[in-house]
């Protein structure tokens, strides 16, 4: 008796590959150029996502909070200007801006950002004005010395 065309040892059909038939594998290749030029971006733009406005702290050898909850910031430029993240603020719609702004109402956390060439007498009346309104929680920003 003889073979079956087409059949080979053991009974088991081979199978012809087509040439320029579908491919059953996914092309990895495209989705990771994909990933890593995202990866690229976020990476070129999360230094310039901060928000506020652009101050030049004074240096501590103070260690940093650590906190779960987003803080309410208030900056206070070298003039004396006072801004709620990007919004200007005068002294007397500080605390209901903060108001607004807060969650949890008094307890919510203020970090008061000051230039250092601000007159430190223009930061302690923006603190006084912040505790004035009810906030306990207040403590200034600084930057880590570089050593």
């Amino acid at each position: 008796m003889g073979m079956a065309a087409g059949a080979s040892q053991g009974g088991k059909r081979r199978r012809r590959s087509r040439r320029g038939g579908p491919i059953n594998e996914i092309n990895m290749t495209p989705f990771i150029d994909v990933v890593l030029v995202l990866l690229i971006i976020f990476m070129v733009a999360a230094p310039m996502m901060t928000v506020g406005v652009p101050l030049d702290l004074p240096q501590s050898k103070a260690s940093p909070l650590n906190s779960d909850v987003k803080p309410i910031t208030l900056s206070i430029r070298q003039n004396g200007q006072i801004f709620l993240g990007e919004d200007e603020l005068t002294d007397d719609t500080i605390v209901p801006k903060l108001m607004e702004t807060a969650k949890t109402g008094t307890e919510e956390r203020v970090f008061v950002r000051g230039d250092k060439r601000v007159d430190y007498g223009r930061v302690a009346q923006v603190m006084a004005i912040v505790t004035g309104g009810g906030f306990k929680k207040v403590a200034l920003v600084t930057e880590p010395e570089h050593q």
